[in-house]
């Protein structure tokens, strides 16, 4: 059982880094939209118990909100 935690442990840990560096090339904005459709997914997932419905709409709506964050500044 130890072994099979330590593949999965490795198998979390380089798709977290793969994750991560996929974003270094992102503009401010795309970073933005990113985070908050990830965030509200999350909090949609977790207000509506779950549901499919609520994660996508948490992730739509928090998208849209992370876009628009600092739109002005130029």
């Amino acid at each position: 059982m130890t072994h099979i935690k330590r593949i999965t442990t490795l198998a979390a840990a380089t798709v977290l880094m793969l994750g991560l560096s996929a974003c270094s090339n992102m503009s401010d904005r795309d970073r933005n939209t990113a985070i908050g459709a990830g965030a509200g997914g999350v909090a949609g997932s977790v207000l509506t118990g779950g549901s499919t419905t609520g994660t996508i709409g948490g992730a739509v709506v928090g998208g849209i909100i992370g876009n628009q964050i600092d739109k002005d500044k130029k």
